[in-house]
């Protein structure tokens, strides 16, 4: 299953890599990587090298079970000039052809966007990036231009404040489904889909229906009440399902004890049997 855009690209695109990884491995969960130091393992050192050590860690336990992983780049960069530096540590610790998205939120025009996209695809290496639209539709055109690559451009988030916002009438339609809409109309080969917050059913179903074969990225699942499974069926296009089940707080903190990245990967096995449909 791949979308639309994909088709028309000669390089493989980033839904042919994870449908191809879904189907071995029976899975669409998402591992976040969003490392608070105040919550990690009290055996680790609250520094730069005690979150490598636990991210590291997390991803070797969990390998079997995650479709990808999805470093939130906000708890790297909190930690300044040695942030970036992890964040390279651990998406090198990543074994190859296992999908990564940053986690980052994108919001910029022109040359600043382009400055995003080398960081992220060319110096990072990662597969997608998450983008915010609101800057209109030139906040996004400069990440067009990357084969194999994806943005996943926020539409309808689950946070409380969320629908001041985004569901606010445009012509007719929650500005969420007119963002979506304008963005699957960007000509370029990057790949194109959405961020859509796994307790918002509605919206999952609404953008569903109007782009059936669409990537979905769904965070939300966990800490923030949604369930994988509802969410992976709110979610299924018309041949089958394609949308990323994102977890993270339940899985990283399973255990605050040395067995950390045992109970992780116990996690991680249940979820990512509930985000199959098979």
């Amino acid at each position: 299953m791949v979308t639309d855009r994909a088709l028309k690209c000669q390089e493989p695109s980033f839904s042919h890599k994870l449908q191809d990884r879904a189907n071995r491995m029976c899975s669409w969960l998402c591992i976040g990587l969003d490392p608070d130091p105040d919550r990690l393992p009290g055996h680790l050192p609250r520094t730069t090298a005690g979150i490598v050590h636990f991210c590291r860690k997390i991803v070797e336990a969990t390998g079997e079970y995650a479709l990808g992983y999805k470093p939130n780049v906000a708890f790297f960069e909190a930690l300044g000039p040695e942030g970036w530096t992890a964040l390279h540590e651990i998406r090198a610790c990543v074994p190859p052809g296992v999908p990564v998205i940053a986690d980052a939120k994108r919001g910029d025009i022109g040359h600043t966007a382009r400055a995003y996209g080398k960081a992220f695809f060319d110096v990072l290496g990662c597969d997608a990036l998450t983008v915010n639209p609101y800057l209109g539709p030139d906040s996004l055109e400069p990440y067009m231009g990357h084969p194999g690559r994806c943005i996943l451009v926020l539409t309808r988030t689950s946070n409380e404040g969320a629908s001041v916002v985004q569901d606010r009438d445009i012509r007719g339609v929650p500005m969420y489904l007119a963002i979506a809409r304008w963005a699957m109309d960007l000509d370029g080969p990057t790949e194109v889909g959405f961020v859509v917050g796994a307790t918002q059913l509605s919206a999952i179903q609404n953008i569903r229906s109007d782009f059936p074969n669409a990537l979905l990225l769904l965070p939300g699942v966990g800490v923030q009440g949604a369930g994988a499974h509802a969410s992976a069926v709110a979610a299924a296009g018309d041949d089958g399902q394609q949308a990323l089940i994102s977890v993270s707080r339940q899985i990283l903190y399973a255990s605050s004890g040395r067995d950390f990245a045992e109970a992780a990967a116990r996690e991680a096995r249940a979820l990512a049997a509930e985000t199959w449909l098979g």
